[in-house]
């Protein structure tokens, strides 16, 4: 994917890939297991050179997540 408002720091490549990352927390979560965090992920696809953004899941979202793991 190319977009004309991103080029990487790096290499001045305007190719990439995004991607979600999930990870828990601190504190109770983390002990849980939970997932509550959430990133975009925003990777070169020349030199791998990858960018995170966070992002907001919605409530219903969160419950799914609870119960899923």
């Amino acid at each position: 994917m190319t977009h004309d408002d991103w080029t990487c720091p790096k290499c001045d490549n305007d190719a990439f890939e995004t991607a979600e990352l999930r990870a828990s927390g601190g504190g109770i979560s983390s002990m849980l297991d939970v997932e509550n965090q959430r990133f975009t992920t925003v990777t070169c696809t020349q030199c791998k050179y990858t960018e995170l953004y966070a992002t907001e899941a919605g409530s219903i979202q969160q419950v799914l997540d609870f119960l899923t793991t």
